[in-house]
């Protein structure tokens, strides 16, 4: 998905960055929105399992602190090893959703200079 979205945002950089007075914008708008609504989908979905890892990370070291029960080490060491890929892949796919918002604005204001 990392790769995907990456794409995604270089080839719009790219056809924002022509400005070729033949392209229809009116259809990469279309296309754009479609786009945003998978990434934000995916973005949701990597949120609530981050947040869900991060609370049984929690949880955890609540149970370590209170009962000294120290085979939970274990488990707390593998939800750390997992929640660290989760939470570079959620701060992607943040940050690229955001630089697409950026781009839709620019596809408007493309379309609104050749209206005129």
């Amino acid at each position: 998905m990392k790769n995907r979205i990456l794409n995604y945002r270089k080839q719009m950089d790219s056809l924002l960055g022509q400005k070729n007075a033949e392209t229809d914008w009116e259809k990469v708008l279309e296309e754009h929105l479609v786009q945003v609504a998978f990434f934000q989908h995916e973005r949701l979905i990597h949120l609530i399992v981050t947040v869900t890892f991060a609370v049984l990370l929690i949880i955890c070291f609540g149970i370590l602190i209170l009962s000294d029960f120290m085979p939970i080490l274990g488990l707390i060491g593998l939800l750390f090893v997992l929640l660290v890929p989760y939470i570079r892949h959620y701060y992607t796919l943040e940050n690229e959703v955001q630089r697409m918002y950026e781009q839709y604005d620019k596809i408007l204001k493309q379309l609104n200079t050749n209206d005129k």
